[in-house]
């Protein structure tokens, strides 16, 4: 079994909720709410039941299942009688045939004296099943769970309908603190996994972060030892969670799975996404484009420089779905008749070119988090600047806003190759491409795998400045 590794400031989030509910008893409001949301996948759950083996209190974790709303109430009623509540046969006597009367029996279960913890997993599919569900917990909250030393988390998959629960339109806004779990960092992967940190860089494009995946990884293993094994068991979490997130968020027949996996395969522009696609029309790719982006699953994005820009271009949010999406899902039946030593070949002709551009999101993050370092600022926004035709390409462009910006900070280059480190050619380029955007002397920074060999930049860094910058915070 791997150790728990990561999410330290998540545990630390909710141990200070369950503390400052510690401290609240006695008075008439002391439980608190904690809107839980991430992709799936993402570890969610794992996180929860961590937290509560650490926190040693009375508690009670349901996942709903996407059921009818009658059904789901059973299956609370059994999740309660084994809970570690204090009194929790006294659901299993009055059995409440309805939400309204389950939620105030739940209430009268949680101790008044202690802490205890509540968990509603899947919350997104009670919000669907459940007529009125909102207003109802809502109402219980309001009346009477509010009023325990409780700490309610709801947790969901569905990013817009996590996000919807607290609107100011809805019944429950502004009674849970929204908190966003994401993969696990390059910093986690590297301890996770005993990699060195660009293997790390290179471990979080493949699994995503996702500990699932994460977990078949042995520690010490070799990417390529990783994938090969994988591709050898059908069953593997690389080869089939990507499958069952999507089947989970849309239905056969949905146009946003065609055009996500349009996307997927490399296509960027509007145009050339509805081609791919099967030639859909403008207003069914904006439809389907508005679905992915609201879902978290595609980002859109423009140029940034001092000018405005026409040229969106999309990619998949999730460097996982993104590998997959190239990689094996266009390949299932190779790799379902036991060839996937073919996929894998065909993985490590493409690997280069392909992680060159897919490492990049990863490394902006990466130097937002590691900036101000001497000449270069802090950027509150890090981007990409391109020209329709490609001709002037700059892979980091630090402002002060986004998409047009009021001021430019340092403009950028990464080099992602094991043996050909950031040279004077390099940086000319990257001079040239600076006159192109700015009559401004900005400072140059570079981003290299494999060191840097030329004299001109105001600063450099290699995968073990970035993963210091996961680390640090």
């Amino acid at each position: 079994m791997h150790r728990f590794v990561g999410r330290q400031r998540e545990l630390e989030v909710l141990a200070t909720a369950l503390e400052r509910i510690r401290a609240g008893i006695g008075s008439e409001r002391s439980g608190q709410c904690v809107l839980l949301r991430g992709r799936r996948r993402v570890g969610k759950s794992s996180l929860v039941e961590e937290f509560l083996r650490r926190a040693e209190v009375p508690s009670l974790f349901f996942t709903a299942a996407g059921g009818p709303a009658e059904d789901e109430l059973v299956e609370l009623a059994e999740t309660v009688a084994t809970s570690t509540l204090p009194d929790r046969a006294l659901f299993a006597e009055e059995a409440p045939n309805h939400w309204n009367a389950a939620f105030r029996l739940l209430a009268e279960l949680l101790p008044d004296d202690a802490p205890s913890v509540v968990v509603f997993d899947e919350v997104p599919y009670l919000m669907d099943r459940v007529d009125a569900f909102e207003g109802m917990l809502q109402r219980a909250w309001d009346r009477f769970l509010s009023r325990k030393p409780v700490l309610l988390l709801l947790v969901g998959s569905d990013l817009s309908m996590m996000e919807a629960l607290n609107d100011y339109d809805r019944p429950f806004h502004q009674r849970g603190r929204e908190m966003v779990l994401g993969p696990l960092n390059p910093a986690d992967l590297a301890e996770l996994l005993d990699l060195e940190p660009a293997a790390a860089f290179d471990a979080a494009l493949v699994t995503g972060g996702l500990p699932l995946i994460c977990a078949e990884w042995s520690p010490g293993q070799t990417m390529w030892d990783f994938l090969r094994d994988s591709l050898d068991n059908p069953i593997s979490a690389l080869l089939v969670s990507a499958e069952r997130s999507l089947a989970a968020e849309f239905p056969p027949q949905a146009m946003s799975g065609a055009v996500l996996r349009a996307i997927g395969s490399g296509e960027r522009t509007f145009t050339s996404i509805a081609r791919a696609a099967g030639g859909i029309s403008n207003a069914t790719l904006t439809r389907a484009t508005d679905v992915l982006i609201r879902k978290g699953m595609v980002a859109a994005e423009l140029p940034v420089s001092l000018r405005p820009s026409k040229e969106r271009r999309y990619r998949v949010a999730d460097p996982y779905l993104r590998f997959w999406l190239t990689f094996l899902d266009p390949h299932m039946a190779e790799i379902e008749r036991l060839r996937g030593d073919l996929t894998l070949a065909r993985i490590r002709r493409q690997w280069t070119s392909w992680r060159g551009r897919a490492v990049e999101p990863s490394i902006r993050d990466s130097l937002a988090r590691l900036l101000p370092d001497g000449e270069i600022p802090a950027a509150p926004v890090i981007g990409g600047y391109w020209t329709r035709s490609n001709d002037v390409e700059i892979d980091l462009v630090g402002a002060d806003r986004q998409p047009v910006a009021g001021r430019l900070l340092f403009l950028g280059s990464i080099k992602w190759l094991e043996n050909s480190p950031f040279d004077d050619r390099d940086l000319t380029a990257l001079q040239n491409h600076r006159s192109a955007v700015t009559d401004d002397p900005l400072p140059l920074v570079a981003v290299s795998r494999s060191g840097t060999d030329c004299f001109g930049l105001h600063a450099a860094y290699g995968p073990e400045d970035l993963i210091r910058a996961w680390r640090n915070r």
